[in-house]
């Protein structure tokens, strides 16, 4: 691949991404055009200049979608059929029962941002944060604060940071051979952050509109769409958990989540319909991630700085606008991480931008008018402020303990045998340590 040009010492792939999410941030009505025409002059751009990782022009190109393809098929796959999911739960009239689980007062809004935490540490947290959506929906009375939006899909990330099982970053630690204890950890940091951002975005969203107090009269829940929502959400878990400990490598190659899901809800659809009608607005949101991840993708970032807490803590910012999966990707690669603290910063940094984790995206498309970053980070700053202190806090109490096992060193390093579901060979350091190197 040829050497990215520079102006002013910068990629000129990285300006036009730049450009392209400056784009999002100040046409938040218009960000599906915006986005679409960044891609196409990223890809233009490597077409006729530097190439692409894989090769130049359109082989070069096509090379790469496919490395990437099962990525967004996933995010493709998830986005539209938990949009579905979403509809079968409201019209299972369950969140109309909420109020009367939940205090009356800002107390119900931090109830209903740790079921959302909790949700999310064992299903994906797509569909944690479109629960949550939906359940705000009610029992807020159709008025859901723009700073309690950001604060669920905070919860929702937050929740998944310290679970294998509750992240594609973290399932992904778990692939490489990363302890799940290691990454449990991350809740330290998370848990600080929840109760950092969770009562502020609560207090907001009761003066804007507070929490209905009682249940509507007469309410009668449908028992099948309960099924169907929760055959829906099994079936992501067994094939997430499945996947990841029986066929590992298939992940890879197949979008398994996402076909498990439309099996589900193609399976149970016989039972109850579900809500066609909201596909045409979900695609629209939906393309548009996909396209900020594949320009995202085509980025040239071979390596990261040397793995360090403050650049872990770097990381979770640059995570709320570039798609964290090759980040995590990279720093696997590099090693030399304490996996804890990446699994916070890759997980709940997204948070930060509403189109910084698939969460937002998704819960946006619930609600158009979290399009707008100058809004998203005047009424969501808690969660800036909670990323920092929980990263610290973290810090405090643990310390850096970066792990060696993982780490790639130069020098005598010898293959062994067996291939890594990365596409990566494990060998030893001398014969003492495991590391990771990259074929």
């Amino acid at each position: 691949m040829i050497e990215p040009i520079l102006l002013f010492g910068i990629p000129v792939d990285f300006l036009l991404f730049a450009l392209t999410l400056l784009g999002v941030a100040l046409f938040h009505h218009h960000t599906l055009p915006v986005a679409l025409t960044g891609l196409a002059a990223i890809v233009i751009y490597k077409l006729i200049f530097t190439g692409f990782k894989y090769g130049a022009g359109l082989n070069g190109l096509g090379h790469h979608m496919a490395h990437e393809w099962v990525t967004l098929g996933n995010l493709f796959l998830l986005l539209m059929g938990f949009a579905l999911l979403s509809r079968h739960f409201e019209e299972s009239r369950i969140p109309d029962e909420m109020p009367a689980l939940l205090p009356d007062d800002w107390k119900g809004g931090v109830v209903l941002l740790g079921l959302v935490f909790v949700l999310s540490s064992f299903l994906d947290n797509i569909a944690a944060a479109l629960i949550g959506g939906t359940v705000a929906r009610h029992v807020f009375r159709g008025k859901v604060h723009i700073g309690y939006l950001a604060a669920i899909v905070a919860a929702s990330n937050a929740g998944g940071s310290g679970s294998v099982v509750g992240d594609t970053t973290t399932t992904m630690m778990w692939i490489a051979g990363v302890s799940p204890l290691a990454v449990v950890e991350a809740y330290i940091a998370a848990i600080v952050a929840m109760l950092i951002f969770a009562v502020p975005a609560s207090i907001q969203q009761h003066r804007y509109s507070p929490i209905q107090k009682d249940a509507p009269r007469g309410l009668r829940i449908d028992p099948t769409r309960v099924f169907i929502v929760a055959v829906i959400l099994a079936a992501a878990l067994v094939a997430n958990v499945t996947a990841n400990l029986k066929f590992p490598a298939l992940l890879d190659t197949v979008p398994v989540l996402g076909l498990a899901v439309w099996a589900a809800i193609l399976l149970t659809a016989g039972l109850r319909a579900p809500d066609w009608k909201v596909m045409p607005e979900t695609f629209k949101g939906t393309i548009f991630l996909l396209a900020l991840v594949t320009a995202a993708s085509l980025m040239p970032v071979e390596r990261l700085p040397v793995a360090s807490w403050p650049t872990a803590l770097g990381l979770g910012f640059v995570s709320a606008v570039f798609d964290n999966i090759p980040l995590t990707a990279l720093a696997l690669k590099q090693g030399g991480y304490d996996w804890g603290f990446l699994a916070y910063a890759v997980g709940f940094g997204g948070s930060m931008i509403w189109f910084g984790s698939s969460a937002g995206v998704a819960l946006s498309n619930m609600y158009p008018e979290a399009k707008s970053v100058g809004r998203w980070l005047r009424h969501g700053w808690p969660v800036v402020v909670a990323y920092v202190v929980g990263f610290l806090v973290m810090l405090a109490i643990l310390g850096w303990r970066p792990d060696a096992r993982l780490s790639a060193v130069e020098g005598d390093c010898r293959p062994r045998a067996g291939d890594h579901p990365f596409g990566w060979r494990g060998c030893t350091d001398s014969g003492r340590n495991v590391i990771q190197v990259s074929d």
